[in-house]
């Protein structure tokens, strides 16, 4: 046994060394997975002409209902496909990953994040336009969809058959790892943590009951998951919007607090943002330590977040990568500059001990200035961030499983008792070569993705601007004006 562990442990170690190789240049480490994933954004966003604003407004339309027909195909709604990849991406990157990039590079850094969610609009809304495109529709009314099926039918279209294929099982078998790693056994074993941190530590009475805890997890994500992507999503839809609104309140409370601080804030962070340190903390804090904990905050381009919105109802794909730009713009745009405000505000990132105490001490920091309480709202919001995190990953896994060893009622029921037994074992175990394991998958992902994205980019325009094209002529209404 001790061989295999040793093995497995020098296997991980190579792949994190590759996945997440940063030459360096002019002094600053520069991963070449987040250039990788930024050029993308970036290219999406001229490629798209900018439709990350152009289109907002629809986007918004969208997820209110305004152009849903309930008889067309599919399984959830737009707010429901929208929660739901709201809940797989919305983690401890917006908690401790922020806090660690503006302890590395000060306030500036919180501009470099919100440039990243910028592009990483268009990335999302080229993915999840795929997703619905090239889905498959099941005789029971079921779908799947994701970037296995766009790698793989897509480019067999451009007459690229045999990369699509493998570009799109590489893909699954990544998205696999990612989810019982990432997606699931960090996320128990950071809710654990804090779980028994704010019950007294080792020493009090959750001490050494951490496999409890997971039991506990456990059931409750397989209660969920048991119902497929309609019983995710309407736990999604109820939890995402809530732990959203207690964060940024709490954010905002504490803002306000300062309120005198805002302008002074503000200041630090535009002209931080163009200061060695503001480049060093955003380039390589923001979206190198901060993103990579919750895979990259928003996903944007790992392809994750087209499997969960190929369910949605509707006949025109394109509408699905309108409400997919929302992710990033909540996820990293709101939620992450909230937290950056509150640690800018409160001036927690001037400890000079800052950057050793740890992403989540930090902001815990800053939020007790104001808050005494706040350790205990910080452990909620955790363990909820987490959870909603569980849910989605056995949602992606079990799809990318499918895709692999066929649809079946057999395939689905073997991966999600795999999924609970890897929550209990998640939240007991020292996790660190398997995390980084599970993260090397993750951004695995992202290149394999990306790849056909590129060679698909021709598609993703002519179907995107089709469709606003329609919307702006008023050929496609409103379903109330139909």
């Amino acid at each position: 046994m001790d061989v295999v562990v040793d093995a497995f442990n020098a296997f991980s170690e190579l792949l994190t060394s590759i996945v997440f190789f940063a030459p360096t240049v002019g002094g600053v480490k520069v991963p070449l997975i987040v250039v990788w994933l930024v050029v993308a954004g970036s290219f999406f966003t001229v490629w798209l002409g900018f439709m990350n604003l152009r289109g907002f407004k629809h986007a918004i339309d969208l997820v209110k209902g305004k152009y849903s027909d309930p008889d067309d195909a599919g399984e959830v709604t737009h707010f429901q496909a929208l929660a739901t990849a709201v809940s797989g991406t919305v983690g401890l990157g917006n908690i401790a990953g922020v806090a660690v990039a503006i302890s590395l590079g000060g306030p500036g850094a919180t501009l470099w994040m919100i440039l990243a969610g910028f592009v990483g609009m268009s990335t999302k809304m080229a993915e999840c336009t795929l997703g619905v495109k090239f889905r498959r529709e099941h005789a029971d009314g079921t779908v799947s969809g994701g970037p296995m099926f766009y790698l793989r039918d897509a480019l067999a279209l451009n007459g690229r058959g045999k990369l699509g294929k493998f570009l799109a099982a590489c893909f699954a078998v990544c998205m696999i790892g990612g989810s019982l790693g990432g997606g699931n056994m960090f996320q128990s074993n950071q809710a654990t943590a804090q779980i028994i941190e704010v019950t007294g530590g080792q020493d009090g009475a959750l001490g050494g009951l951490a496999w409890l805890i997971g039991v506990i997890f456990a059931v409750l994500v397989g209660a969920v998951i048991i119902g497929g992507i309609k019983s995710i999503a309407k736990v999604t839809e109820k939890i995402v919007p809530f732990m959203a609104a207690v964060y940024v309140s709490a954010c905002l409370i504490v803002i306000f607090s300062n309120f005198s601080s805002i302008p002074s804030a503000a200041g630090d962070i535009f002209t931080g943002a163009f200061t060695g340190p503001g480049i060093v903390g955003g380039a390589v804090g923001a979206l190198l330590v901060g993103f990579q904990r919750a895979a990259f905050s928003n996903e944007a381009g790992l392809g994750s977040a087209a499997v969960a919105h190929s369910a949605v109802k509707t006949k025109e794909p394109a509408t699905e990568g309108f409400v997919a730009l929302l992710e990033p713009f909540i996820d990293t745009i709101v939620i992450c500059t909230m937290t950056a405000l509150t640690i800018v505000i409160t001036g927690a990132w001037r400890d000079p001990d800052a950057p050793d105490i740890g992403g989540v001490k930090l902001t815990s920091r800053a939020f007790e200035s104001v808050l005494p309480w706040f350790p205990v709202v910080l452990a909620i919001a955790v363990v909820m961030f987490a959870f909603s995190t569980m849910i989605s990953w056995s949602y992606y896994g079990m799809k990318a499983t499918a895709y692999l060893f066929g649809e079946s009622k057999k395939t689905e029921v073997i991966f999600k008792v795999i999924f609970v037994i890897f929550t209990v074992i998640g939240s007991a175990a020292a996790l660190g070569p398997v995390i980084d394991f599970s993260d090397s998958m993750i951004f695995l992902m992202g290149v394999f993705n990306i790849i056909g994205l590129y060679f698909l980019a021709k598609v993703i325009r002519t179907t995107i601007s089709s469709y606003y094209a329609r919307i702006q002529s008023g050929e496609i209404k409103e379903f109330a004006d139909r």
